[in-house]
């Protein structure tokens, strides 16, 4: 049984931060930063059956054909991907009355919509990219322990090489095969590095002096066994690894808004996430 302190249910029976009961959610869930672009992605739902908030995590479940489908935003970073993504393995996986792991165990399908920023100059702005491995610079991991493949044991070594005066061991974690066959098949993917800030953590300097000036030329160089790192965002490292240890299947969508590299940024960015939404839903 599972103490009531490490899993705090709201009065209504609801789990504390998400607002939501186990039938709240389907088993195929898209993941979105921003609180106001879960409406972005269920206007194009054929019928919406719940819509729920708290605080910046908003849902709405509802339906495309007979395809159940909940879009839940969790807000900026892999401290708020620390929370949905236990949270939502709670809802499926826990009974919330007796507080005890069920017998089956359900594997959701989670798949990520963000905004993202190139640090390969070939990535034009506008690309729509999924993330085969993610590598996240931010602390999230340090705190679990999760299951690691061979090769995410190699490519988190040779990040480490080529990043050789971090505080901290980034960790890698690996994108769902299945779900990169089934939604991205035919689209350009890459390794994308996850920071725990949009500033100095992304190599910007506004009026700050960086303690690692040269960051995005490093992310630009890395290469291990054909890979290279192609962009940068603040989710997906703690998505797949938390997904991986869970046992439940994620993809992230990065819709490329800017240039690293070239210093630009998309003049329609609005489009261009709009555009990565309908490929997605299509697909279902």
């Amino acid at each position: 049984m599972i103490n009531d302190s490490e899993l705090i249910l709201n009065k209504d029976g609801s789990i504390y931060h998400l607002n939501l009961m186990p039938e709240d959610i389907a088993d195929t869930i898209i993941t979105v930063g921003d609180p106001d672009r879960v409406v972005k992605v269920s206007q194009y739902f054929d019928r919406i059956e719940l819509q729920k908030g708290k605080r910046e995590f908003i849902t709405h479940t509802g339906y495309i054909g007979n395809k159940r489908i909940s879009v839940i935003s969790t807000g900026i970073g892999t401290d708020n991907i620390d929370i949905v993504f236990n949270e939502l393995d709670a809802l499926v996986n826990i009974d919330f009355e007796s507080k005890a792991l069920k017998s089956k165990l359900t594997s959701l399908n989670i798949i990520r919509i963000g905004t993202s920023g190139a640090v390969q100059s070939d990535i034009e702005m506008g690309t729509i990219l999924a993330s085969s491995f993610g590598v996240g610079f931010d602390a999230l991991m340090q705190y679990y322990v999760k299951p690691y493949s061979a090769y995410e044991k190699t490519l988190e070594r040779a990040v480490w090489d080529a990043f050789p005066n971090l505080y901290l061991k980034p960790y890698v974690a690996e994108a769902s095969k299945n779900l990169l066959a089934q939604y991205a098949y035919d689209l350009p993917k890459g390794v994308t590095m996850t920071a725990p800030g949009f500033y100095a953590p992304q190599g910007r300097n506004v009026r700050s002096e960086n303690t690692f000036p040269n960051l995005i030329q490093l992310a630009n160089s890395f290469k291990s066994d054909g890979l290279r790192i192609t962009n940068l965002e603040m989710e997906t490292a703690g998505i797949y690894a938390l997904s991986r240890m869970f046992g439940h299947q994620a993809l992230s969508i990065n819709a490329i808004l800017a240039s690293r590299v070239a210093g630009h940024f998309s003049s329609e960015p609005d489009k261009v996430v709009d555009r990565a939404i309908k490929m997605i839903l299509e697909r279902f």
